[in-house]
């Protein structure tokens, strides 16, 4: 797709580096082709590594900071160079960002971590707070209950997704009790306390569905995963999507 004059200015000779995470490549492939056409959409060019992995958030949440240190490591080296690096998830760039500095503070390679972490950015985060775009074109008559992710917190993406949803014509952003609470996935968390997960997860679905929402949308994928799978598991009827695919089917008038 091609920018038009009510869409976004597109941005010339802009470069990125896409991160497509574990869970693009196990469970959504259609977030990472959502924000590909959105970042091309855009004039952006993007350029996916081919031999990348993880970000190593699972084996540090479990505490196992020497595999995960390697796996920040590889990443760090497939990464390489002055390009800004676009992750579909929130926790993905937060682990960049935070998560791998912290376990690399003793390590000689830390400025090599840091810069890595300083050139990730979540995809809206990027779209409002590099890119300078602020409102998205296009046209979507529904109703869409936002979560925001724990991991988001401190960083540019809950504003940044907050205003391009809001600024959709015909979206209906509801807001529901609770909203800046954990929706329980916490990573390794579920597994390790699962009843708790589960709980936890049910409290923030109780509240999401009060409204009635079309969608729950994300812009982290494994919170869309935790609150998809409990809805299902529960028979509580909910549709999910990642913030891009919302974005894509208002560019392109379709039900996302």
């Amino acid at each position: 797709m091609n920018a038009t004059q009510d869409d976004p200015c597109p941005v010339n000779n802009r470069k990125v580096l896409l991160m497509g995470t574990c869970l693009c490549d196990a469970f959504y492939a259609d977030a990472a082709k959502a924000t590909v056409e959105i970042l091309e959409h855009l004039g952006v060019e993007v350029i996916f590594p081919v031999n990348q992995t993880c970000c190593g958030q699972p084996a540090f949440n479990s505490g196992d900071w020497k595999s995960s240190r390697k796996v920040a490591r590889h990443a760090a080296e497939v990464f390489a160079g002055e390009l800004p690096i676009i992750v579909p998830s929130g926790s993905c760039a937060a682990m960049h960002r935070h998560g791998n500095p912290l376990q690399f503070e003793k390590e000689d390679d830390l400025p090599v971590i840091e810069d890595m972490g300083r050139r990730t950015f979540e995809l809206t985060d990027f779209i409002v707070n590099e890119l300078g775009i602020t409102s998205w074109p296009g046209k979507l008559d529904t109703k869409i209950a936002f979560h925001h992710s724990c991991h988001t917190r401190g960083t540019g993406t809950r504003a940044a997704a907050t205003a391009l949803l809001s600024s959709i014509n015909g979206i209906d952003l509801v807001e529901y009790g609770q909203k800046e609470q954990c929706c329980g996935f916490g990573g390794t968390f579920c597994v390790t306390f699962p009843n708790i997960s589960g709980k936890m997860g049910t409290l923030k679905l109780d509240h999401l569905l009060d409204d009635q929402p079309d969608y729950l949308v994300s812009a982290d994928l494994s919170c869309m995963m935790h609150l998809g799978g409990l809805a299902e598991k529960q028979n509580r009827p909910i549709t999910y999507r990642h913030i891009a695919q919302i974005l894509l089917a208002s560019l392109k008038g379709t039900t996302p």
